[in-house]
């Protein structure tokens, strides 16, 4: 049995992605912080379909040890597929940065996504079939004001995961890397981002993607040749692209 493996699965694009492959009858591996909302994921999942195998793995995974003993629990599964969704975002001029709050997010959007992509490739590039996919942001392509160190964060994972593509390519690797560049998604990225429990996208954002079309245009990716996914900013168009970052290949140096 082969499972995807989807972190930040308890709730947004994470929670619909979970639906979506399961749709397609594929076993998950889900982690998220909140147990109580993976359980009733995965409840849901094997009312609408049983066939398909659900393992809970809660975690905290803006604590590095853990990102290790997460890793060290999926080993033991044969895997298909790894989605990095967890992250999230933060709203704020850099001078009022809340220094604990941007730690966390780095260590999770970057340190945590780099570690595990680093392992999921180590174990299974050579694997016929296996991808990993995971979640950029248009802020990955495009600086937004007050949002300069998230955006830096998703440069990071557009960059990375595109490089990595790249690199599985030139070394004729079976395993495929991509990036989902997600526009405004109504999760709850706008609550999070602004520490405010309160905001609605409904009247507040003038255009927003739901979770679940965003997890539409996620398979659309997996199902692609191509390496990028990304939602136009201004037109709210779905595009599948090759990769936009320069790269440039290493000469072998000759003494």
């Amino acid at each position: 049995m082969k499972y995807t493996v989807i972190t930040g699965a308890s709730s947004g694009i994470g929670y619909e992605a979970a639906l979506a492959f399961a749709n397609r009858g594929k076993s998950l591996i889900i982690t998220a912080r909140r147990e109580d909302k993976l359980n009733e994921l995965k409840a849901k999942v094997q009312e609408q379909y049983p066939e398909v195998d659900v393992v809970v793995i809660p975690t905290d995974l803006s604590v590095s040890e853990n990102v290790h003993a997460f890793y060290e629990q999926v080993q033991q599964y044969n895997l298909e597929t790894f989605v990095n969704n967890a992250g999230f975002g933060n709203f704020d001029p850099i001078e009022e940065h809340d220094i604990g709050k941007v730690e966390k997010m780095l260590r999770l959007n970057n340190e945590a996504l780099t570690v595990l992509s680093s392992y999921f490739a180590r174990d299974y590039s050579n694997v016929e079939g296996t991808q990993l996919l995971n979640i950029s942001s248009g802020g990955g392509y495009t600086i937004v004001a007050e949002a300069v160190t998230y955006c830096a964060t998703k440069f990071f994972v557009s960059a990375f995961t595109e490089g990595l593509a790249q690199e599985l390519q030139g070394r004729g690797s079976k395993m495929k890397a991509k990036v989902l560049a997600p526009a405004a998604t109504e999760t709850e990225f706008l609550q999070t981002s602004m520490d405010n429990d309160s905001l609605t996208y409904e009247g507040l954002v003038p255009q927003y993607h739901t979770a679940k079309e965003m997890a539409d245009f996620l398979l659309d990716l997996y199902d692609s040749d191509k390496v990028v996914g990304i939602v136009d900013g201004q037109t709210y168009e779905f595009e599948l692209r090759d990769p936009i970052y320069p790269y440039v290949t290493r000469q072998a140096r000759e003494d």
